[in-house]
């Protein structure tokens, strides 16, 4: 279970704070939904929760708060806004990637596709999916890691009605087989149809936590909707029998054969019409909003996720009614003969009774009563009543248990609101939540039995599959070599360039090398991209943001620019020895050091850009920062190691071999002082204290968002 207390966000300047104090449980095999209008706090909550925004208030997911919790993946999952991952991501390699950082195995990414119906779109792009495409692939992605809760910002909107059904389907699915649910909704109707229990935030403040029943039965209006040749006769005798009973009932007419009784039930409708011998065309139970004159029918129907209003069934010929083609005009109240009621106005002697009783009807074996219930059930056909006058045709809470007390005896309410989760067997619920199986058209993915235990190589996995699912290193890389090619061939030709620069087609004019920048670019992807397009469903997933994610893209980085550099240079020589000849392509005497030089200032590019991008979120960040290191570090370096020294002409290895008792084994000295040559050139110089400082940043950052 979820349990939320006292989450409360920090104000901004003198403005009241998004969230205050807002405390709330979501139960294990219920689906908990978080209603409130737009700017009422519901994302705000979430991302409290989920330690995305700092605020107070401590969230326990089953006991532990989420930074407690080893692999957050496996517990939660999570789907805020659109779905987190780059567009040009195939779907299947977008979640074999979530897959590596999951620590699941690859399979697992055909079973969760299964499951939401995206086998057949399992090579498409992320940019190309259609709104409903696109939420099966967020809740797929919830699903993949197998986590006990879920928790979904407003999944369903924009969607249309089957799509909704189906999503809602899932989610009371996966909260039948023992999960827990909290799904966000700004539509207090969907709230009642999919949701087993409704917290109401506004303005940031819990102002009803609550059954769904009651709350259907507090915020949503129960209405009788009657269609009858004899509507306005019907209108009368319902207003006269409310009298008699000294109960709130009121009449609406909305135009032609269209009644809609407020405060009454189907039964005491239909048993009205019975004894009086009026034909009724449809007697269905619905629920509307607040006030007498909305949510009609059609407009309920034509509301996104509001399943059509029930079929009204002609009881004497057998067929469909037919439903009304425009939406209905203003509705006229009934106004009762000798009653002084204006029209549209309650007719009653107590206004304190707002609960219709049940009545018994009087039995008539003779006759059989001409009208039909249908429930309201979204994807449900009308059934025709029983014909055995004497029965109760009201709803019951349950098949097995009795209704509660704290609920009504005969409470006209949606029957989605009083079943299990769907394809489920009817699981064993608190005395306050009566429940009924209904079938099931939805299937969950299979359970992730054997989990591996989690390695230093799955960060690896991740990053390799994030880094070559995008065709934009391919790119990059492709680039790269043309220019270092067409640079190398114009330099040739214009000379004065020495052979070194030549082969890494490094003008003399430009700071870096394309290879170089181009390094500096992959790296900056690594992190930039990431936060853009996140990989992860949350920030804190199971792939951590510390050490182990920041070393493995070090590594892949770090690859992808030796790649580059060895690339470059073979490349720059291929065309230089088809174009010119072998003159140019003949190694230099120094060539190791050189050759270590290069390898180390396309590799330093790399991680610097990864490094800044990570400490400022942002792919241009880290170029900038690969950019700043020969124009701003360099300058700085190079005066300082042009100024006077204290220090003697002998070079730093001979000091080492004279001031130390021991000989380096295996000639170490030469190779330290190859490595302090290096550092004491401008640029490497510069580079290695820019990715120092950017080392320095990245971890008190990451030290800073841990204390938080």
């Amino acid at each position: 279970m979820i349990q939320a207390i006292g989450l409360t966000s920090i104000a901004r300047k003198e403005q009241p704070p998004a969230l205050d104090n807002v405390s709330f449980e979501a139960h294990a095999g219920r689906v908990t939904a978080l209603l409130g209008a737009p700017g009422a706090g519901k994302t705000t909550a979430l991302r409290l929760m989920l330690e995305l925004q700092r605020g107070r208030g401590v969230t326990y997911f089953r006991g532990r708060p989420l930074h407690r919790i080893p692999h957050p993946a496996h517990e939660v999952g999570v789907l805020l806004g659109d779905v987190p991952g780059h567009p040009g991501r195939s779907v299947r390699g977008h979640l074999r990637m979530l897959c590596a950082a999951s620590g699941v195995p690859a399979r697992r990414a055909d079973e969760v596709l299964e499951a939401v119906g995206l086998v057949s779109l399992r090579d498409e792009r992320l940019g190309t999916l259609s709104r409903g495409m696109d939420r099966r692939l967020g809740l797929a992605c919830a699903l993949l890691p197998d986590p006990h809760t879920l928790v979904l910002d407003d999944p369903a909107r924009g969607l249309a009605a089957g799509e909704r059904r189906w999503l809602y389907d899932m989610l009371r699915e996966h909260a039948a087989q023992g999960g827990t649910v909290l799904c966000s909704t700004a539509d207090p109707k969907e709230a009642t149809r999919f949701a087993d229990h409704v917290v109401t935030l506004d303005c940031g403040r819990v102002v009803a936590d609550q059954r769904a029943a009651d709350f259907a039965r507090t915020r949503l209006r129960p209405r009788v909707v009657v269609r009858s040749p004899h509507a306005a006769r019907l209108s009368v005798l319902l207003a006269q029998r409310a009298r008699s009973a000294q109960r709130s009932v009121e009449v609406v007419r909305e135009g032609g054969n269209r009644l809609c009784v407020y405060g009454s039930t189907c039964a005491e409708v239909g048993e009205t019409a019975f004894r009086n011998g009026i034909v009724v065309h449809q007697l269905a139970e619905e629920i509307g909003d607040m006030g007498p004159g909305a949510g009609t029918g059609a407009e309920a129907s034509a509301a996104p996720g509001f399943p059509p209003s029930p079929a009204a069934i002609d009881v004497q010929s057998g067929h469909d009614a037919e439903p009304e083609a425009a939406a209905a005009p203003e509705p006229e109240g009934v106004a009762v003969p000798g009653s002084g009621a204006e029209p549209g106005a309650s007719v009653s002697a107590s206004d304190s009774d707002l609960q219709p009783e049940p009545s018994t009807p009087v039995p008539d074996p003779g006759t059989e009563r001409e009208a039909s219930t249908s429930a309201s059930d979204s994807g449900a056909e009308p059934e025709p009543s029983t014909p055995a006058p004497d029965s109760d045709p009201q709803p019951e809470p349950s098949n097995s248990a009795p209704a509660p007390e704290s609920a009504p005896a005969a409470s006209p309410l949606p029957q989605p609101i009083h079943k299990t989760p769907h394809g489920g067997v009817p699981q064993a619920a608190p005395p306050h939540h009566p429940t009924t199986p209904r079938p099931s058209f939805v299937t969950l993915p299979p359970p992730v039995l054997v989990r591996p235990a989690p390695t230093p190589l799955r960060p690896v996995r991740y990053e390799l599959r994030r880094a070559a699912g995008v065709a934009t290193g391919y790119i990059v890389g492709a680039c790269v070599l043309a220019v270092s090619a067409l640079a190398a061939v114009v330099l040739a030709r214009i000379g004065h360039t020495p052979q070194p620069r030549l082969l890494a087609a490094w003008p003399v004019e430009l700071p870096l090398p394309p290879a170089a920048l181009g390094a500096g670019l992959l790296g900056a992807l690594a992190f930039g991209d990431e936060f853009r397009h996140p990989a992860l469903a949350v920030d804190r997933g199971t792939v951590p943001r510390r050490l182990g994610l920041l070393t493995a893209k070090l590594f892949v980085a770090s690859l992808t620019a030796l790649a580059l550099a060895v690339l470059t240079v073979g490349c720059t020589a291929e065309v230089l020895y088809l174009v010119y000849g072998s003159e140019l392509v003949a190694l230099p005497e120094d060539w190791p050091a050189l050759t270590a030089g290069w390898l180390a200032l396309v590799t330093g590019c790399a991680w610097a850009g990864v490094l800044a991008a990570g400490v400022f979120r942002s792919t241009t960040a880290g170029l900038a920062a690969v950019v700043a290191v020969p124009l701003l570090v360099v300058p700085v370096v190079h005066k300082v190691s042009e100024g006077p020294s204290a220090r003697g002409p002998a070079p730093f290895a001979g000091r080492l071999r004279d001031g130390l008792p021991l000989r380096w084994p295996f000639g170490g000295e030469q190779h330290l002082e190859a490595l302090l040559r290096l550092l004491a050139q401008p640029v490497g110089g510069a580079m290695a204290l820019s990715v120092l400082a950017l080392l320095c940043a990245y971890a008190f950052t990451g030290l800073r968002s841990r204390v938080r």
